[in-house]
This record gives C-alpha cells, structure tokens and sequence, in this order.
C-alpha cells in the first residue's frame, strides 16, 4: 500500500500503539497535521499554547506511564522552541519522540524561511537524531526511533522530516515495532564482588534514583533492602520508588536531603548506588563522601561508572534484572544497631522541623495537600524552593508520581508535565506545586488545561521572589539580593478567571482545608495562591563543595 511520508508518519505512530501526540501546527508540517485529522479515531493531538510546554507534556506522560512520549512542531522556532524540554527529557533519561517539520529539500541551506539546522542543534542532549532524506527511509527511521528511545537508558530522539518527504508516497510495509536492542550480560564476578563486599558490611546504606522507577524495579529494592537490612535513602528522581511508609526509607539524600538520610549515607561503610549518577547535588565534596565507605554502583549506562565517584564494584546491567540475580547472593543481616541509629535521627530531624513558629509553612501547606490527595494522584513541580519542599515533605507512596526537573532543572516544566500526565491517565487530577518565578515562565499552559479540561490543582507558594537564588544569596552573598525581589503585581484568582479556571487565594491553614475540599471536587483546573514568607528557607542544606560536616540546620 503507497502512502505519503506523512501517512506513514501517523501509521507507524499508530502501530507503536501511540494513542496521544503534543505539539503546535504550521507550515511544515501541514501534510502531518493533515494526515492526523484523517486518523483522529486512533490517534489524539493535543495542542498546547507553546511548543515547550507540548514538549514537557510529552515528558509528563511519558514519566508517569513509562510509555515514549512523543511531540511535534514545525520547522525554525517552532522546533527550537522544543530545546528545553528535550534537553529536560535528556537529563532525566525520559523516552521521548520529537518529530519536526522543515523546509523542503531544495531549500535546506539556503537561510529559507524558518529553516533552521534542529538537528545540529540537538546533537547533544538526544540519544540520537535523525535528517529523513528519502522518503523510502521514513518507515524504518521511525521504527529505529522508538527502539532506540526505549533502549538501554532511554532518552529523546529526534526526527526532522523536511515538508517535500511528507508529501511523496511510498510502499508502507506496517511500521510495526522492534525488539528494543538486547543488553550487554551481567558480569557474573560483579555480582559476586558486590555480594562478598555487602555481606561483609556492618552499615550498608543503599542510594536509589530514577533507574529504578526505569525498570520498574521497585518490588525488586524492597525485597533487597528487607534481605540485607539497610536503610534506603534516594536522589530526587528516585523519590517514588520507594514507598514512605518503608520502614527502610529514610528520604532524600543530598545538598537538600533529609537529616536522617544525610547522616546514615555519611556514617555507612558500603554505599549501593542504584539507578544513580552521583551528581555534584548529590555528594557535594567528593573525597569526603567516599573515604569511609566503599562504592557498589548499579546502573544500565556504562558512561556513568566512575564518572563522578569512583567505585570499588560496579554492576552494569538493568536494575530489576540485577538486583533479581544479586538478592539470592547476598545473606540474611540484622543490622538492628544501624537501624536504630537511624530512627535516633529521624527524631532529631523531626525536631528540627517542629521548631518553626510560623502557622502557614510550605512544610505544613504540602502535608495538607497530601491529605486530600490519594497515593496514585501524580504530583508535578516545577524547579526551586518549592520542588526542595515537596522533596522533602511530601509523601510518595506509588511509582511515578512524582514528575520533576531532576537534571536540567528546568523553570516552567511543571504545567505542562501536569497536563501531559493528566492526559495519560484519562484526564485523572494532578497536582502542580510551583512558585510564583516559575509559573510565570509557562504560565500561559494554563490556557491549554481549560482548552482541554485538565482537572489540575495548581498550588503557588508564592514568596513574590525567586526564593532559591535569593537563599543562596542571603547565605553566600552577603544578602545582596540582586534582581530577585520581583513583587509581581500578579492577582492569581482574576488570572485564573481569565482563562476559564477556578482561583483562591489563602494565607492560613484553615482557608487551605476549605478551598483544598472545594478543588479536589472541582472539574475544571484550579489556581491556589498560597502567600508565603519571604525568608522562608530550604533546611538542612549542604553547602556546594560541602560534606555534612558543613550542614546548614536553622
């Protein structure tokens, strides 16, 4: 069967079992935009109000399913205007498909009108990235496109069909799926290493990130961390892969991780990085942070082994499958001296946080989230103070419910990743924390919701500044608070109203219960304004470069 370029687009999308598309018309890709009105019975675009914030839809719907989102956009700035969010899927190793449009073949290279070189501008922050020059090639590269974003470590790939490949017809054979690429085997030594050096230890403490909600290996960690008695602390990403009522679960680690967690990863002998990268957030002063413990690491990515930390062990090979073969390996342990000194600092963190005399905290705003809010309802935020807080407090029961910009850390991905994960899941509610500086930058996303009733709660803790950088400069600085009071003007209930949502907003714990009973029954999507203070900090913090010996407390 002969089929346009475009066609073959839209059919090999279907047959990927690809229900739900983003992204933002034109010229160039007016044959796909063509193609997917004839076949909207199997296939759904949703439009957003900026090409970005299509892209970290996309990106929410592809966290929070597991499956490859995929976006599209026409040629020069609509593609460009996809930057951001594929470099954000980039970093956080989210499978996504991004399809431009450009001018025709003829033209490329001539500075026609919004043409732009998306693929030279990608190359960086894709796993790989494609120029379709013959339309022959289409079906396969589409295919190929897939396999590789769900491969190994996924990520973004990207596909730039000039408009002339669109419209000329070839043989469609299907574009069925393929085997995704097989992985490298599981070093049998590696695990013995790993094994000899954990039944060995007398503090393990096991560090677990996004590759586990990667590989869905949650059940896996659990039944690992129970074997070997250690508790668990997690980066950022990997925050929903562990239940928190675990008793094993201690929180986040990190610059910003919780005080019980911090301490126990300092005091262990044997770190177990799973599905991690030991980022700079992460370990802060690197020769500090392993020179009492050894360093078993586990990962899918061989580029990440000894990258930032070097390692005694290393595993590489996907998470479920590994801890599936080590667990039998490694003994029974009672480590009940180690784990009580872990329930002496959770105490001692817990006093710290009681200590706090104002009565409308973000601490105390996000746990009364929670309480309306199920263990399935996915939560988004976007990049600051606030995503510090939700880190921190927040309780996550269930895999992938928490959508963030880990890596990248990308101001404004937090509307769109709602959508994108509300989408995903039969336009089931979710919750957006942001700041006022961070939705402002894609503010205009909300225009979207309501296009497509979106039943999003978004929640501002609204300090009127950019409460992040103002904290690192009233700490580093010298309180020179440059170009961070920002004092917007910005009434959020008449914004809210103007585009067709519902808007409050609340100074006390008790006008939040209130409105909060009111937003969880609501259809439509919601703003709350959450006036907070200014000098509200995020604690414990490690300073940059810094150990625990240097933690920040009050």
């Amino acid at each position: 069967m002969k089929l346009n370029g475009a066609s073959i687009v839209v059919e090999t999308l279907i047959n990927h079992d690809v229900t739900d598309v983003f992204g933002f018309p034109g010229g160039a890709v007016l044959h796909l935009y063509d193609a997917l009105y004839k076949r909207q019975d199997k296939i759904k675009h949703h439009i957003s109000c900026h090409e970005q914030g299509a892209a970290h839809a996309a990106d929410g719907y592809s966290r929070s399913t597991g499956k490859t989102g995929v976006v599209i956009a026409t040629s020069g700035p609509g593609a460009t205007n996809l930057v951001t969010g594929i470099a954000t899927a980039y970093l956080d190793s989210v499978p996504l498909v991004a399809i431009t449009g450009n001018v025709a073949l003829n033209l490329i290279g001539k500075d026609s009108f919004q043409e732009v070189d998306i693929a030279g501008i990608t190359l960086p922050i894709t796993k790989h990235n494609y120029i379709v020059k013959d339309v022959g090639e289409l079906e396969d590269i589409l295919c190929e496109a897939f396999q590789i974003a769900k491969s190994g470590r996924p990520g973004p790939v990207l596909i730039d069909i000039p408009k002339d490949i669109q419209a000329q017809e070839f043989e469609f054979s299907g574009g069925y799926p393929r085997a995704l690429f097989p992985e490298r085997e599981i070093s049998e030594a590696s695990l013995s290493d790993a094994a000899k050096l954990i039944n060995q230890s007398q503090r393990p403490f096991i560090y677990a990130g996004g590759g586990v909600s990667i590989s869905a290996a949650f059940e896996k960690l659990k039944a690992f961390s129970d074997k070997i008695d250690a508790p668990i602390g997690t980066s950022m990403m990997g925050l929903s892969s562990v239940n928190y009522k675990n008793p094993h679960m201690l929180g986040m680690t990190g610059m910003h991780g919780s005080y019980a967690a911090s301490k126990m990863k300092s005091e262990s002998d044997l770190i177990i990085g799973i599905g991690v990268r030991f980022s700079d957030r992460a370990t802060g002063n690197k020769e500090k942070y392993q020179e009492n413990a050894k360093i078993i690491h586990i990962d899918i990515d061989n580029s990440e082994i000894d990258k930032n930390i070097r390692t005694d062990v290393h595993i590489i090979g996907d998470i479920k499958k590994v801890l599936d073969a080590l667990t039998p390996m490694v003994n029974f342990q009672d480590h009940n001296d180690w784990n009580l000194r872990a329930v002496k600092y959770k105490a001692t963190g817990k006093e710290i946080q009681n200590t706090e005399t104002n009565p409308f905290t973000p601490r105390k705003i996000i746990k009364t989230v929670r309480k309306y809010a199920t263990d399935n309802t996915v939560i988004a935020t976007d990049v600051g103070q606030h995503q510090m807080w939700v880190a921190q407090h927040y309780d996550f029961a269930n895999p992938r419910t928490l959508l963030t910009s880990g890596g990248l850390g990308t101001m404004g991905f937090g509307v769109g990743a709602a959508i994108g994960a509300s989408i995903a899941h039969n336009k089931k509610r979710t919750v957006l924390f942001t700041g006022d500086g961070s939705f402002h930058m894609n503010m205009n996303e909300m225009a979207t919701a309501v296009m497509h009733n979106i039943p999003i709660i978004v929640i501002i803790l609204n300090n009127r500044v950019l409460g992040m950088v103002r904290q690192w400069q009233g700490i580093f600085y010298g309180n020179r608070f440059s170009n961070t009071t920002m004092n917007r003007q910005t009434d959020y209930v008449k914004l809210a109203e103007a585009f067709g949502a519902v808007g409050f907003k609340v100074t006390a714990l008790g006008e939040l219960e209130m409105v909060l009973q009111q937003a969880f029954s609501e259809t439509r999507p919601v703003i709350i304004d959450c006036l907070i203070d200014r000098d509200e900090k995020v604690l414990p913090m490690i300073p940059p470069g810094g150990s625990i010996d240097n933690i920040i407390l009050n």
